[in-house]
């Protein structure tokens, strides 16, 4: 048998302990990049924000400065331009018109993505990597293709200057990404779920009321904010198939504020600003659900 070895003449003495081994080269440079100085990561941040958050600022600066003011900072403060943009520019009804759109296009955006990314989702059915195809391919069509056919529709269904038109239009051309959106989301549920609940006695609709919906509040937020964003910014569906001043929305009422000769830059901000106001808060409210929601739904499907 082996006699053990004797300790250290270190150990015995209880002196220091032996140095550590080298470290890798490669791991010496890894090392040096990720404790690098924290202004090599903020500056170039910083301007990124600088340029990011400039255009906003020249555009509250317009809206709260007094007219022919040719300041830098905005003071004094004055709220001139919304008050012109808000009464003498129907702004007010330009609001209410692109809020009935864009909540209408969300509500039926959904419910109708629902439906059909549960089908994509959980059944198969013939022709249906062609039909996820074609949902694809549709993304590549610029709205500008649809206007005549869409016109023709709505004027045979005496839907022209109606804000019915806008909002179908408006829910036809989200539905395919939502559709797909949905059935990436649903994929992520695991379908024993929906079993356990049809041996408790539960129909199909009522497993995926109880067990289904709950876990897709992510993905629903997502799909909904991005449909009532894109509803209350997009501005050719409006022109077109909306004549009266009265129907219009806010897009389009920022497009009569700017004149052949001239343009009331003030007024023009202070519209800018009400238009961004909804979308601002939306998001603000709702960034956690809608990163978590696009994130969930990238995983797999």
């Amino acid at each position: 048998m082996t006699a053990p070895s004797a300790p250290s003449a270190g150990a015995a003495s209880g002196g220091p302990p032996p140095p550590p081994p080298p470290v890798p080269a490669a791991r010496r440079r890894r090392r040096a990049w990720d404790e690098a100085p924290r202004w090599q990561i903020y500056l170039p941040l910083g301007i990124y924000l600088l340029f990011t958050l400039i255009p906003f600022y020249w555009i509250l600066l317009f809206a709260v400065r007094p007219a022919g003011s040719t300041s830098l900072l905005p003071w004094p403060m004055t709220t001139e331009h919304f008050e012109k943009v808000w009464t003498e520019r129907s702004f007010a009804t330009f609001f209410q018109n692109s809020l009935l759109i864009g909540l209408a296009t969300l509500v039926m955006t959904t419910v109708v993505a629902l439906a059909g990314g549960y089908a994509l989702a959980r059944f198969d059915f013939r022709f249906k990597k062609g039909f996820m195809l074609a949902l694809l391919c549709s993304q590549f069509v610029p709205g500008a293709l649809l206007l005549v056919p869409l016109f023709q529709i709505f004027a045979g269904l005496s839907m022209i200057n109606s804000l019915g038109s806008v909002i179908i239009a408006e829910t036809v051309f989200q539905l395919p990404l939502s559709m797909i959106l949905i059935s990436g989301f649903i994929r992520n549920v695991p379908y024993s779920l929906e079993e356990a609940a049809w041996v408790d006695g539960c129909s199909r609709f009522a497993a995926f009321r109880i067990v289904v919906l709950p876990l897709l509040r992510p993905g629903l937020v997502a799909v909904g904010s991005f449909a009532f964003v894109h509803s209350w910014n997009h501005f050719l569906f409006a022109l077109m198939f909306l004549s009266s001043q009265e129907k219009q929305t806010i897009p389009v009422g920022l497009n009569t504020l700017m004149g052949a000769d001239s343009v009331d830059l003030g007024a023009l901000a202070a519209g800018g600003v009400i238009a961004a106001v909804p979308v601002v808060v939306v998001f603000a409210f709702i960034q956690k659900w809608l990163v978590t929601g696009f994130s969930s739904g990238a995983v797999k499907g």
